[in-house]
């Protein structure tokens, strides 16, 4: 049940690259906003596509991400009003060299946690998009998260990045985050017309059950132009398939953390 004082924090992550997790971050967080959640959306990704996705030029930002984590500007001076109603925490390539400068820091892999702390209070959903690789960044943000959410195609190889994936978020558990919970799958690009698709999905709904999300989010032209755009998907063409997709699944994720008892 969501706290009425404390945001849940969200970890959208897979260390495969190109498989929607910045498209899955930002639609869910404008799907939420729309359904009068207070969101906020961490780009914790060098290449700030995020950012960039929710209208927010990353070239232009006076602060990102980066100084956050480094200690060298506080929130308020970083955090970003998206015009679909939620906050942002830009990134940019300044964000690459975090890796190295955090090594050196003291709590390096909970900085993030310490810099949210204080605003967890100002939110209902903190969503964090993670890089595709489990680097210091993706570690700050599964120490901070109290979930995993994992965007994935239903392809062969995904399932075999699926299992580092669980495996490293099971580390962080056992070391780091005991508040960690379970993760959940989302499928994503699918295409009902491809049969291993199908049986991906099957393998997958058998393995981790109900922690597959039952929404499932298909390949959609209409998704892919929405970011040149600077808009989330589910502003830019609500009527879309894809755009309707992610508000149901931004339904069926409030459903599970807001029983009808109330949040």
């Amino acid at each position: 049940m969501l706290s009425e004082t404390m945001a849940q924090v969200f970890c959208i992550a897979n260390q495969k690259g190109g498989v929607g997790k910045t498209t899955t971050a930002v639609n869910l967080a404008a799907a939420l906003a729309l359904r009068g959640r207070r969101v906020l959306l961490i780009d914790l990704d060098p290449q700030g596509n995020g950012t960039m996705g929710c209208g927010i030029d990353k070239r232009e930002v006076d602060g990102s991400v980066y100084e956050l984590l480094l200690g060298t500007k506080h929130f308020s001076e970083v955090v970003r009003r998206a015009e679909t109603g939620f906050d942002v925490l830009p990134a940019n390539r300044e964000l690459s060299g975090a890796e190295v400068e955090l090594v050196g820091l003291k709590e390096r892999d909970v900085r993030l946690k310490n810099a949210l702390a204080p605003v967890l209070d100002q939110y209902d959903y903190v969503l964090v998009d993670c890089p595709p690789s489990l680097s210091m960044l993706t570690l700050n943000a599964l120490c901070a998260a109290d979930g995993v959410i994992i965007p994935m195609q239903c392809e062969y190889f995904a399932l075999e990045g699926l299992t580092d994936l669980v495996g490293s978020v099971r580390r962080v558990h056992s070391d780091k985050n005991a508040g960690l919970r379970i993760i959940s799958i989302l499928r994503v690009m699918f295409d009902p017309r491809i049969t291993l698709q199908q049986q991906v999905s099957e393998q997958l709904k058998k393995h981790f059950g109900d922690k597959v999300f039952n929404t499932i989010i298909p390949r959609n032209v209409r998704l892919a132009e929405a970011p040149s755009y600077g808009q989330p998907g589910v502003i830019y063409d609500r009527s879309s398939k894809g755009a309707k997709a992610y508000t149901a699944f931004a339904d069926e994720l409030l459903e599970r953390m807001e029983p009808k008892t109330g949040r």
